[in-house]
């Protein structure tokens, strides 16, 4: 099963409309730095104004998803236009990531499932 530490969970499902930023990425040998990087940035985030959540999860074969979950589109317009989330993103190209992918979009239906 998991070998978590901690509960996980999946960010709730909220009533559309709202956006979702889905970053899909490859990294590097080279990682100094990233964990700190990450961290300042999952920070940097929980400060906009309409950020709803993050879900994130590594395949064993290296590869990173990241969902960003944002009420609406000038929320997830200040997170991409952030001068320090600007310049990890420069950073992460020159030396964290093999390769990665953005993809946005709005989202139309929504609903969850929790155990109880």
């Amino acid at each position: 099963m998991s070998d978590h530490s901690e509960p996980v969970a999946p960010v709730e499902a909220f009533e559309p409309p709202y956006y979702v930023a889905v970053f899909t990425t490859v990294r590097t040998q080279e990682q100094s730095g990233y964990d700190e990087t990450n961290a300042r940035m999952v920070e940097l985030v929980q400060g906009v104004s309409g950020f709803l959540g993050v879900d994130h999860a590594q395949s064993p074969g290296g590869l990173g998803v990241t969902v960003a979950y944002f009420r609406d589109a000038d929320a997830l317009t200040e997170w991409r236009t952030n001068a320090e989330h600007r310049a990890a993103q420069q950073r992460g190209r020159d030396e964290w990531y093999q390769s990665y992918t953005v993809h946005v979009a709005k989202v139309e239906r929504s609903h969850g499932f929790t155990r109880g």
